[in-house]
């Protein structure tokens, strides 16, 4: 195997890669001198262990598209054919073959995955994301938006996503299942919060997760608690205003 590794400009110089937190950043370039010849890597938590990198370092390289997870728990450094160039009389293949199957390689020399539905075992992944199938299409909010999502039945949280946000990916899947401490109905629950902000994308419903799991929120009960306070507190705003306003006319100071 080759020993020395190299990193292009046009990747760790891109505003992509600098908007990254250093530690992210540090993590990427460990990945990087740590990977085999065509870039996998088998013991991505033990780097992230030994670096003192957090979880969401490891989450953002993902989200951010800079490596790709795959079941087994090995990943790959999507660009790793721009990074490097490596000789054929220092080359060795990877060994894990398997990974390497479901990966094809895109004109910019990028790993990118042929089949993304077959991380998984599909037979599994298509039960879980074909029941109860309901549908949040932006067009269909309007008046009564509110009555759709009540009645949005309380299934695998990845059958909602998949038929609210797009096709999960195992990716998705695995960050979502993190929080199943919280219980479905409560991922079902944040998943619905991003459908009528009209954000469906996953940063942000991993964002509304988070904040209730900082708030100790482990039910659906605690989120209705939250809602009901600021609820509460935005009335109470809004009350402050109006007896301002009232004040004001009458000429009080």
């Amino acid at each position: 195997m080759a020993e020395r590794r190299m990193f292009a400009r046009i990747i760790t110089e891109s505003d992509a890669f600098l908007d990254m937190p250093l530690s992210t950043q540090a993590l990427y370039f460990h990945f990087g001198m740590a990977a085999d010849d065509d870039g996998f890597i088998n013991n991505p938590k033990k780097i992230q262990r030994m670096i003192g990198a957090e979880d969401d370092d490891f989450k953002l390289l993902i989200a951010k598209h800079f490596i790709i997870l795959f079941d087994s728990g090995v990943i790959v450094v999507k660009h790793w054919k721009i990074n490097n160039y490596i000789q054929k009389d220092r080359y060795k293949e990877t060994t894990y073959q398997e990974e390497k199957k479901i990966l094809t390689i895109k004109e910019n020399k990028a790993y990118t995955l042929a089949y993304p539905e077959c991380i998984q075992d599909v037979s599994k992944l298509d039960a879980q994301v074909r029941l109860g199938k309901v549908s949040l299409d932006q067009d269909r909010l309007g008046e009564g938006s509110n009555a759709a999502l009540t009645a949005l039945p309380v299934d695998n949280f990845a059958t909602v996503f998949n038929n609210n946000i797009h096709p999960i990916t195992p990716m998705e899947l695995q960050i979502l299942s993190e929080y199943q401490a919280m219980g479905d109905d409560v991922i079902i629950e944040a998943i619905k919060e991003a459908v009528k902000a009209g954000v469906r994308r996953l940063n942000y419903i991993e964002a509304i997760l988070r904040d209730w799991q900082s708030k100790g929120i482990k039910d659906l009960a605690g989120i209705e608690a939250v809602k009901r306070d600021r609820n509460q507190e935005q009335q109470l705003k809004q009350q402050s205003g109006l007896d301002y306003l009232e004040r004001m006319a009458k000429g009080d100071d």
